[in-house]
């Protein structure tokens, strides 16, 4: 029964927040020796160009957040990223299941090196669910800009294609991992990668097309 009621008021606290006019983000900081704040200009830059390019109404600056504070229920939309080792702990776990069960939606970006620790993490945050790989027909490849071959590639690694797996909720996706891709490196300031800006633009309308799924479904 508490649990139930824990899910109420954090349901209720993110409808809120879809609700009203100026919205925040959040860069998730975990555990484990990873390096979670990888890509410090990404989520700014991402702001700037949906708040300019879509006409949102987000604020400018992110914020940073813990994986197992209630904290995470003030933010709709939350982005996690890094190169390196993942740890949650399993009062972390059920935080952030209930906050993704609850109405949140979180985007991991894998930076390289990151999936083989965080890939586990994620297939124990909801029960019955499991990462699956998003068809190029889901609607986040068509909010606002079109990718009919997926999530595209950034940067090339391993010389693998670029993949975009999903947990579902309900039918409902509230998870969004983008692998071999580097979506955040593409956000990041141009100067940080010198990526030739059509590469950026592509990164920047697909992270737009997940802010717009997020707040039209």
């Amino acid at each position: 029964m508490k649990n139930l009621v824990s899910i109420i008021y954090a349901l209720i606290a993110i409808v809120g927040l879809h609700a009203q006019g100026n919205i925040q983000l959040a860069l998730l900081k975990y555990n484990g020796g990873g390096d979670w704040y990888a890509n410090p200009s990404s989520l700014p830059n991402l702001i700037a160009y949906c708040n300019e390019e879509l006409n949102m109404n987000i604020d400018p600056e992110p914020v940073t957040v813990e994986v197992g504070s209630p904290d995470i229920f003030n933010y709709p939309f939350i982005h996690m990223t890094g190169h390196g080792n993942v740890v949650f702990s399993a009062q972390e776990k059920d935080n952030l299941s209930m906050y993704l069960k609850a109405g949140g939606f979180l985007h991991v970006d894998d930076n390289y090196g990151m999936d083989q620790y965080i890939r586990p993490q994620l297939n124990q945050l909801i029960t019955g669910s499991s990462l699956v790989e998003l068809p190029f027909n889901h609607e986040i490849y068509k909010t606002y800009f079109t990718f009919s071959n997926g999530v595209p590639k950034i940067h090339e690694h391993d010389d693998n294609l670029p993949k975009a797996y999903g947990l579902f909720y309900d039918g409902r996706l509230v998870l969004l991992y983008t692998y071999e891709s580097d979506l955040g490196d593409g956000w990041e300031d141009s100067s940080v990668h010198n990526d030739p800006e059509e590469i950026r633009q592509l990164a920047l309308k697909m992270g737009a097309n997940m802010l717009k799924y997020v707040f039209s479904y």
